[in-house]
Order: C-alpha cells, then structure tokens, then sequence
C-alpha cells in the first residue's frame, strides 16, 4: 500500500477538503515519521454534516428493515475486502501490532453483519391492557442523528461499533474521531457507496475536543454516543444536557485470584489482558488482587509469563507489545509508577521507557509488587502495559479491595469453587465479571458497559443492547 499523503473529510457520500485551511498532520507512534494528514474541520463543515445527516436520516428510517440490514452486510463485505489495507493504516497511525489491527477490522465488519441480523429481530410486544378494548404493542423507532465520538485506542472498531447498530435501526450519525489517529476511518468510507449506502448517512470529521463540544451542543443532533475517559464524558453529559446519550467510559476493573485458583492460568491472564494494544484497553488489567496464600506463586508465575511479551516495531511479526500511542499516557505511566515506588511498591520487570528506540513512546512491559490500596497505580486507569499487584488477606478481603474504586466496568476472578465464583459474579461492582479469563475478554455478542453508580457511563455496547439503545421504544394504543 502507498501510505496517503491525504486523507479527506466524508461529508455527504463523498470525500471533501472542506472549507478550512489548516491540517491536522498524523505521525506514527512506533516512528515519529508522517503517515498522512486530513483537514481541520470548521464550524461550516460541522454545521454541513449535520444537515446531510437531517437530509438522509429520514428518508433512511422509512427503509425496510431487511434493506437496511443488506446495505449494512455489503458494508462488512467492503470492509473485509480492504482489511490488510485498512490494518496496516491503523497500526501506522495508531501503533498496535498489525496483527492486532487485522483482527480489529475482521471484528468491524463481523459487527456490521450481528447488526444486519440484530435488526430483523429486534420484535416489539403485545401487551395486555386492564381495558378490555384496548389493544397494546410496542415497536422501536430511530432515535435520529447521533453525534459520536470515538476515541484513538481502536480506531476503526470502535466507530463499527455505533455505526454498525445505529444504520441498522435506521439512525444517521455525524462521527467525530480524534485528530492523531483518523485515517483509518476516513478511508473505510470509501466502502459507503459500493455498499449502497445512501449520501449524508455517515459523515466523518476528525478533530479535537473543541470540535467535540460542538458536536455535543449542536441542536441539530439527537443524541450522543461516546467511548473514552470518565473525566471527558462528564465534560461531554455536562454538555449534553438532556439528549440521550450512550457512554461507555473508564474502566481500572480488577482481576482477583482466589486461594483456590489454578495459578499458572491465573498469571497467564493477568499478563494476555496487559500487553494487547499496549494496555490501552478499558478493560485491561488494571489490578491485581490476590490472596496471600498463593501471592508468591501467582508473581512468580507472571514474571515467567511476562518473558514471552516482546516490546518491538508492530510492522515486526514477532512484537506482541508495541509503544504507546501518545506523550500523555506515557506520562501517566511515568506518574504512576513514580507514585508507586514512593509509596514503597517492588517494580519487579520493567518500570519506564526503553531507551535506544525510534521515539519515547515504547514501555517496558511492567509488573509491580505490593502495590499500596492508595496509590495512583491503584486507584486510576494507568492505561498502559502493566501488571499491579495488591495483595489481600481472605475472601470479604479481596472482594472489598475490588469494589474500592470509583470504575466499574469489568473484571475477572479465578477460583475452582463455583460458590466463590456466584459470589463475585453478583458482588463485584462491574458491569461484567468473567470467571477463570482475561480481564479484557469480551464477545461482540454480549452488553458490554458499566455498573450503576460507578464512573463508567451507562448504555450497552454489544448485540441487541445497543439497537435497544440506539433506538426509542414506542407503544401503539387501538380502541376497538
């Protein structure tokens, strides 16, 4: 593949310079070497977005559903037919390993297709009235134009994942990627029209967290989905007001071994959900909380397993691990880290920065013993390769160190005792618990999102949640 030089808006079925003047250039983590660029989009563009938008969605929502679902299965086919182009893109502007960006685009056109099949299904209900002539049902309707907001760690995925189930239901959405990493999406567009997708139905205009506001507040847009920080969705519900809203934000979910647990398979797990996409995962491990009886084993067990976690280039088939996508969250890391040595923590493996490399992105696989219940390693998503150890004394113990924290969004428990394993499933504060696997396990079947009352938003990314939510459930009442 050429690497773009040029990557332009998508703005009403077709690509478009837009009418600013400025570019956003995008450079390659693993690198620092340009891989393209796209134009800053001004308030004009948004403003145009929106109308097109307007201009389709209704049209779009008097669509036969099974119509709908075939454009959405010709967009998977589109999709699939540019995955090695789409996933080497990514990886350069994004800095996963490329084999995580080819699965990453296999799992982007898979949603297209649930979506296609979620959408002929998703059935109304005959209700039963006290009245005895009246007759009741239900049936869903778009809720119409969505602003959504996608954040840098998996690009095209993660706009898959709202667009997928929002064009099903008959939605149009104006799609708001970050500035660093827009390529890929951008270029994914190029399927729309093959596929039949009508003009103004997707729009696609990169940019910052102004730009992010004005999406937010723009009165032509019906509601908002959004994946991210938990600090910049409050900033976005601020903002929204009232407008429905889809919010899947932070997660710091704990992965807890049991006294009981098989070990080997416990440290196996805490390292396969701290190296994909360089931690930079909402559900990644985050903390570790293990008992003390077999704390020993467990961390000796990891700094086996960590020795097959390959920092490298991601264009390299043997890097598993590949650097950071930006100075910021190597920052936090940096942060973090400090804070936990202060704190009298054990950095085991790792601990900083490889130095000698193309940039100051690239961090060591990291793991930490005796991480303090109060430490920033603790208490905050770090968001980068590292496994951190708490230790606790009994059951009610570990289980009170799991819910000590303000995100809720998943996590993990290992035991052999299907009695401890009811137990965490139903008392861990998360949205998901998975037993006896990675915390970053997940399925594109499943709801996946936060636990009430917990800093993580709410909503369901996954099956026939999401359509539920993308869409509003309205009743029909017939006198006879």
């Amino acid at each position: 593949m050429t690497r773009p030089a040029r990557q332009p808006l998508f703005i009403d079925g077709a690509y478009t310079e837009g009418t600013g003047t400025e570019s956003y250039e995008v450079r390659s983590p693993a690198t620092g070497e340009p891989v393209g660029s796209t134009p800053v989009p001004t308030a004009t563009d948004l403003d145009e977005a929106v109308r097109a938008a307007h201009r389709a969605q209704r049209d779009w929502a008097a669509v036969n559903v099974w119509e709908r679902a075939a454009v959405c299965h010709r967009m998977a086919d589109g999709i699939d037919a540019l995955r090695e182009e789409l996933a080497l893109l990514q990886t350069l502007e994004q800095g996963k390993p490329l084999a995580e960006s080819l699965a990453d685009v296999t799992e982007a056109a898979q949603l297209f297709r649930l979506h296609a099949e979620d959408a002929v299904r998703l059935n109304g209900e005959t209700l039963l009235s006290r009245d005895s002539s009246k007759r009741m049902f239900t049936f869903h309707r778009p809720v119409g134009v969505w602003g959504i907001i996608t954040p840098w760690n998996f690009p095209l995925l993660m706009f898959a994942e709202f667009a997928a189930p929002g064009l099903a239901t008959g939605n149009a959405l104006v799609v708001k990627p970050p500035a660093h990493t827009p390529l890929t999406v951008l270029r994914a567009m190029a399927v729309a029209s093959a596929a039949g997708l009508p003009a103004g139905l997707v729009n696609v205009v990169p940019g910052d967290g102004v730009l992010g506001d004005a999406l937010v507040r723009h009165r032509g847009v019906d509601a908002i989905g959004f994946i991210g920080s938990s600090a910049t969705g409050a900033r976005i519900q601020a903002a929204a007001g009232l407008k429905r809203s889809l919010m899947e934000c932070s997660g710091n979910g704990p992965l807890v071994v049991l006294a009981d647990a098989d070990v080997e398979a416990a440290a196996k797990a805490a390292v396969d959900g701290a190296y994909p996409c360089a931690g930079q995962v909402c559900c990644a491990t985050e903390r570790v909380v293990v008992h003390a009886d077999v704390h020993d084993a467990f961390v000796g067990a990891v700094l086996r397993e960590s020795e097959r976690v390959v920092l490298g280039d991601p264009l390299d088939p043997a890097t598993v691990l590949g650097p950071l996508n930006n100075e910021a969250v190597a920052r936090k890391m940096d942060r973090h880290l400090a804070d936990a040595r202060e704190r009298g923590a054990r950095v085991l493996r790792g601990g900083g920065r490889r130095a000698g490399m193309p940039t100051r992105l690239y961090y060591e696989f990291t793991v930490v013993d005796g991480v303090p219940e109060d430490s920033l390693l603790a208490k905050e998503e770090s968001f980068g390769p590292v496994v951190p150890v708490i230790t606790g004394r009994d059951e009610d113990d570990l289980l009170r160190i799991a819910n000590d924290d303000e995100l809720g969004l998943q996590g993990a428990v290992f035991t052999r005792s299907m009695k401890s394993a009811f137990r965490f499933v139903e008392e861990m504060a998360v949205g998901q618990v998975v037993v006896n696997d990675t915390n970053n396990w997940w399925d594109i079947n499943m709801p996946f999102g936060g636990a009430g009352g917990r800093s993580t938003g709410w909503g369901r990314i996954g099956g026939r949640w999401t359509l539920m939510d993308m869409t509003d459930t309205r009743t029909g009442v017939i006198s006879l």
